[in-house]
């Protein structure tokens, strides 16, 4: 059974057109190309069909990495995916063909800087958070107020008399439903103390 080069072109929206993309794929020799139009990177179907349809020893060839993925992460993951197949991927226009050695380097540095991203955001989202907590800015969900707590807890224990629900209650003093219970049973606990 012998590889076959399978082309892979996407347009972001109507308006456009994957002309170019697809005369690009077919003189580098692809023999089938799937192509659709769509806004997202996330639901492309005919990229799953692509998928379906590449064995062991074939090449998937794109025009451009972001005609295939939105983060260097996403195409981390494609790749990994398809390299663990038996597949190759070919980019056109960024001249990368991650079956040689060179494109192998380019996958492990773009794997690197992945990994070099998401630990900058981790950071930067940590030293914001500590910042935040030295000025006294309270970090997560709202608290409420003893007030409001009471009033919740009040209406709780009269809902046999006032009709309330547990969520209508929870409407109307803006206290989670798991305060209530919680502070009910501390409520009931220390009066059977």
């Amino acid at each position: 059974m012998s590889s076959e080069l399978v082309g892979y072109a996407r347009v972001s929206s109507s308006k456009q057109d994957y002309a170019l993309q697809i005369e690009k794929l077919e003189s580098y020799g692809c023999t089938k190309i799937f192509y659709e139009k769509k806004e997202s990177a996330a639901d492309r179907p005919e990229f799953k069909r692509a998928l379906e349809y590449l064995r062991s020893g074939d090449t998937l060839v794109v025009y451009k990495i972001d005609r295939l993925a939105r983060s260097t992460r996403d195409l981390h993951n494609i790749v990994h995916e398809l390299s663990g197949k038996g597949i190759g991927v070919v980019f056109i226009k960024e001249q990368i063909d991650f079956s040689s050695p060179a494109g192998k380097l380019m996958f492990t540095m773009l794997g690197a800087i992945a990994e070099f991203e998401k630990d900058l955001i981790n950071e930067r989202t940590r030293e914001g958070r500590e910042r935040a907590k030295a000025k006294g800015k309270h970090m997560g969900r709202k608290g409420q107020s003893d007030k409001q707590v009471q009033q919740a807890i009040q209406l709780f224990n009269e809902r046999k008399d006032n009709g309330l629900s547990v969520n209508d209650i929870v409407k109307l003093t803006g206290v989670p439903r798991s305060t209530i219970y919680a502070k009910s049973k501390q409520i009931s606990k220390k009066d059977a103390d």
